[in-house]
């Protein structure tokens, strides 16, 4: 990897961090249905529920600083082309996301997680380790962090509440991004890892998961 390559990802690094995130695609927004179908407005939120959804809404933002730090991670330790392509597009969808659940956070006046420095320097090792076994673990990794994501988005849409529909249309185009990249990385010939190292990964994602709703 060239210097200037080197300086991109650590800028991108830094903006992940800092919050300063670029997206090539507007905020999703929930389709246009009447009032009595849609349920309560979402004027008509409580407090409570509003701040559920924002602990929610910032455990997914957490979930898109790691994975910033995953692909950069995992790009930097392949010497493939067209794998370092791969990652790089998956990464820029994934700043779409990292972009939406911070607008989404400022809409619900809350904050991202304290911890983002350490959820991406762990993250960014994770990666690089996972990358340095080889391209097809590499891959496997990145589908089966896709399917553990996929199913974490789903779990949040059956807990936000009914009137957040906001929050519920990013969920949605997340998770549908997500089961694309983890398609992605199966088909460009990801292996199926070990069933410890799956239930190492739900363990840490578990930690992570709980400490940023409130954190």
């Amino acid at each position: 990897m060239t210097l200037d390559e080197l300086i991109t990802e650590f800028d991108r690094g830094l903006r992940s961090i800092a919050g300063v995130s670029r997206m090539s695609r507007p905020v999703p927004v929930p389709a246009p249905v009447a009032e009595d179908v849609a349920g309560a407005a979402e004027a008509d939120m409580t407090l409570p529920e509003r701040a559920h959804s924002a602990a929610l809404m910032r455990v997914n933002h957490v979930g898109e600083i790691c994975a910033q730090a995953l692909y950069q991670a995992q790009k930097l330790a392949t010497r493939s082309p067209a794998l370092k392509d791969a990652f790089e597009h998956a990464a820029q969808e994934e700043e779409d996301h990292l972009a939406w659940t911070a607008a989404r956070l400022r809409e619900l006046d809350s904050r991202p997680s304290l911890l983002n420095p350490l959820w991406y320097t762990g993250a960014l090792a994770i990666g690089f380790a996972a990358g340095c076994l080889g391209d097809k673990a590499s891959l496997g990794f990145m589908a089966e962090t896709e399917r553990q994501v996929e199913r974490h988005l789903d779990g949040h849409l059956a807990m936000l509440p009914e009137a957040d529909r906001h929050s519920r249309a990013i969920v949605e185009q997340m998770r549908d991004d997500e089961r694309m990249h983890g398609q992605s990385a199966t088909d460009a010939g990801g292996v199926e890892l070990p069933a410890p190292v799956k239930a190492l990964m739900r363990a840490a994602s578990k930690v992570m998961t709980q400490t940023a709703y409130y954190v």
